[in-house]
């Protein structure tokens, strides 16, 4: 993704002292890249569509019909939350090493505190959240730049079309109603 001005100011903090809220920096060569505050920006709305995502898994889930744009134009259901929920864990499995997936999983995932996952994983305070820092810079850069499909932003993962623009779907003409009552057989309870 190339990085611009436009894309990271909403995401930058606004007390960063490398940015100083505009969201962009300059690396060592003097090209201009995004700031890593915009990385954790990133990082946090992804977790919160996942924690948002589990949380609906147990009350419903919804399909969707989708249409792959190419030769044969087909068209397949897809289960967008499930979908998101298995890319962000992927991902994120594949990014980080074992310490690092170990503080992933229980602070992130399962919600534990700094003193537990100190305690769990053998780290003191400081080593603990310059990891979670680095965890959510890796991941938040992560989802972001994933081809071909990234999981940030949101609107365009939860909303995109598979390999084209977006072309509404053409329903079926509706049925004429014939009065009569639909009535399937039930088994007889003993």
């Amino acid at each position: 993704m190339e990085w611009t001005r436009s894309h990271t100011i909403g995401l930058a903090t606004v007390s960063c002292v490398y940015c100083k809220g505009i969201g962009m920096r300059e690396r060592k060569r003097g090209e201009p890249a995004a700031c890593n505050c915009v990385f954790r920006s990133i990082f946090r709305a992804c977790l919160e569509q996942f924690q948002i995502c589990a949380w609906r898994q147990g009350q419903y889930t919804s399909i969707t019909l989708e249409r792959c744009r190419g030769a044969e134009r087909r068209v397949f259901w897809a289960m967008k939350n499930e979908d998101y929920m298995a890319d962000f864990l992927l991902v994120s499995r594949r990014l980080l090493n074992r310490q690092e997936y170990d503080v992933f999983r229980f602070h992130f995932l399962l919600g534990a505190d700094w003193k537990l996952c100190c305690r769990r994983i053998g780290l003191d305070r400081g080593n603990f959240f310059h990891l979670v820092y680095r965890i959510q810079q890796r991941l938040g850069r992560a989802f972001s730049e994933l081809q071909p499909y990234p999981l940030y932003p949101l609107d365009e993962y939860f909303n995109a079309v598979v390999g084209g623009t977006r072309e509404p779907i053409r329903s079926l003409p509706p049925r004429r109603e014939t009065g009569r009552i639909l009535r399937p057989p039930l088994k007889k309870i003993a």
